[in-house]
Formats: structure tokens, sequence, C-alpha cells
């Protein structure tokens, strides 16, 4: 069973007609899928949405909905822890769709191929602005420069197999950064690339100062460059140092004057300028150690929502054929078929415990009979 893990923080505008052209695409899988949205805290309608698009669709959809905003990279953490027990490989991308989904189904099949983690890449950034491709390409650049294993023009539509997803899990850093940990797990990859589109309703969630924060989320997460850089700088202060000071001690012995009123303020303020940037960098390192030491929850869970169908056969381990015989059920039961239903639900008592049977299934059963 494939999953496909979306995040939507005030995804209202375009979450229905996400959900139609994702239905729509699951029919070229040629693997049992589930559709998990994950609403980040949101504060417009995107939860009453997602609500609605389960009972529409019981079989296929769920939905988690966190009690606050955690960001975009905690929320595609809460969607794979869970769904990691149920999922042989996990999709995440954006609920606006701009990632094009007509690759998922070349990344179901290099994935049924043996390739534990598919990336999608887009081939150029003719959509964005000239400031956000620029300041793409700089990120990228300086990523490359500080020794980061990153995926060029990535970001996180990907697929992943069970055992990436869960070794994946097993990093406890509180720092979150996807892009960077993926790649560090190894495993066979392969790229698929695709055009983005337009976003055709409602407004990005990325703000610049989001993207900012991610790109420094990044490289002080990955990198310790930085750190030694100013080892380096400061070595190369020293050397300058030791020169300045060797020019003074010759200059004192033959007699010279020097002025040295301009060249000390100069000095005083740069060194102290340099000595503040150090002293910052070092500080954001411990400020990451401090926040790890603390070792907080990334999100809390206020709902859960799926079909009793699926927690059943989750529960049991029941194969994709005998879910489908249980649906099967409930639509005899949705067209008042009610003994078929329960002489189908009978033989397949079998699978579960005579007490669940009694106390969990059968009263929801005999409710919709009543009706």
């Amino acid at each position: 069973m494939i999953y496909l893990v979306i995040p939507c923080y005030n995804e209202q505008e375009v979450l229905a007609d996400t959900n139609r052209k994702l239905l729509a695409m699951l029919v070229e899988i040629p693997v049992e899928s589930r559709i998990l949205y994950v609403d980040d805290g949101s504060t417009d309608n995107t939860w009453n949405i997602i609500q609605t698009l389960l009972q529409e669709k019981q079989e296929t959809i769920c939905g988690i909905r966190l009690a606050h905003n955690v960001g975009h990279q905690s929320a595609l953490w809460a969607g794979m822890e869970t769904c990691i027990n149920r999922a042989e490989a996990i999709i995440t991308i954006d609920a606006d769709l701009q990632d094009d989904i007509r690759v998922i189904p070349r990344m179901v099949q290099d994935y049924l191929s043996g390739t534990d983690v598919v990336y999608g890449v887009r081939r150029e950034r003719k959509t964005d602005t000239v400031f956000k491709r620029f300041t793409a390409q700089a990120f990228y650049w300086f990523m490359a420069l500080m020794g980061c294993d990153t995926v060029y023009n990535h970001a996180d539509f990907r697929l992943l197999s069970h055992r990436v997803a869960k070794a994946l899990l097993c990093y406890q850093e509180r720092n979150l950064y996807l892009r960077g940990l993926v790649p560090l797990l190894g495993f066979r990859t392969r790229k698929e690339y695709y055009n983005r589109q337009p976003r055709l309703m409602g407004t990005t969630k990325y703000s610049v100062r989001k993207m900012l924060a991610l790109a420094f989320e990044g490289i002080t997460s990955f990198s310790t460059r930085p750190v030694r850089l100013i080892l380096f700088v400061g070595l190369f202060f020293i050397f300058v140092s030791v020169g300045v000071i060797s020019w003074a001690i010759y200059s004192r012995m033959v007699g010279r004057t020097v002025e040295g009123w301009t060249s000390l303020l100069v000095s005083v303020w740069f060194l102290s300028g340099v000595l503040l940037v150090a002293i910052g960098i070092v500080g954001e390192y411990i400020g990451k150690i401090y926040m790890e030491t603390k070792r907080r929850p990334r999100y809390t869970i206020m709902e859960k929502i799926f079909s009793i169908l699926l927690l059943l056969s989750v529960s049991l381990n029941i194969n994709s054929a005998e879910y489908l015989s249980m649906s099967e059920a409930i639509r005899m039961a949705q067209a008042n078929s009610y003994e078929a239903m329960v002489a189908r639900l009978s033989l397949m008592s079998q699978y579960w415990s005579y007490r669940s049977f009694r106390a969990e299934l059968l009263p929801a059963v005999n409710m919709r009979s009543e009706e």
C-alpha cells in the first residue's frame, strides 16, 4: 500500500480540486493507495473539508489534525510517522499540486523496479520570480560550498520506500531539514524530472521569511564549515597581526614616529565586528544543542479520522482482497442490504475476536439497520 502524505495549511481554496485530481491519478497506479492529509494547524476551513472528503471516499482518504502550526517539515514528519506501519512506500507532495502529479505513476514504477528513493526534480524555474530564482540558485551553490549533500532543484516531492522512511524516522533531531536528511540515508535513488505548474488558486504559504528560515536551518543543521571558516579567518588575522607587530617593532627600533590613533580605531572596530559575527555563529550552534537537549515533541495531534474498515484491516493484518470484501459489505449496508452484509461479516469474523466484533462493528451495523 502506498500513502500520499499531503501537508495542508490554510488550503481551503485548493483542497477539493487537489483531491479530485489525486483520486483520478491514483487509478493509474497498479498498487493500492491512500491519501493522508495533515492539517498543520489551519485557521480556515481546511479540516472541515478534509472530514467531508473522508465521508465521500472512506476507503481512500484519511487525515490528521495538528493542534497548532508546527511548520511544513514537521507536518511532513507527522504524516510519515502516522502511516509508517501501514505503508509500503510514502510519497510526499504539497497540497497546491504545483509539483506535477503525472510524475507519480513513474515514481511508483521506479519503486516497483527496486528503487528506494525517487526524487521529483524541477527541470527549470520559469514560473519563479527573478528574486526567487536567484535566491534559490544562490542557496544551492552555498549549500554545496558548505559541503551539504542536496539534490539540485528538489523540494519535498519524493517517494520513500518503507525501509527508507523507517530509517529516516529514526533520526531524533528537532531542527528538521528533510531535503538534507534524505540524501544522508543512502539506498538506491532515482530522479524524475518535471515542469512545475503555476498555482491555480489561493496564495503560497511559503513567505520570504519562511524560505530564509528554512535555508538557514539547512545550512546550520548540516555543516560545520562556518565554524571552521571562523577558525581560518582567525588564523589569517593572527598571521596579519604578526606582520603588523613586526613592522611596529621595526619602526620603533629605527626611531620612526608612528601615528597609531587612526589605525588603532579602525582595528578595534573591525576586529570587534569579526568577533561578534564569530560569536553569533557559534551561538547558533549552541542554540541548536540547547534545543536538542530539551527533546520537545515536534507536534501534537489533536484529532485523527480514519474509516472503521481501514482501522480493522490494519489491526488484523487483513490483505487487500479481504479489505475490499469488507468494503463491499459496508456498501451493501448503505444500500439497505442488511441481511447480506451481516452474513458476509459473520463469515469474516474469524479474523478478529468475537468481543471486538460485537463491541465495535455490530453496534454500527445495527445503528444503520435501525435507520
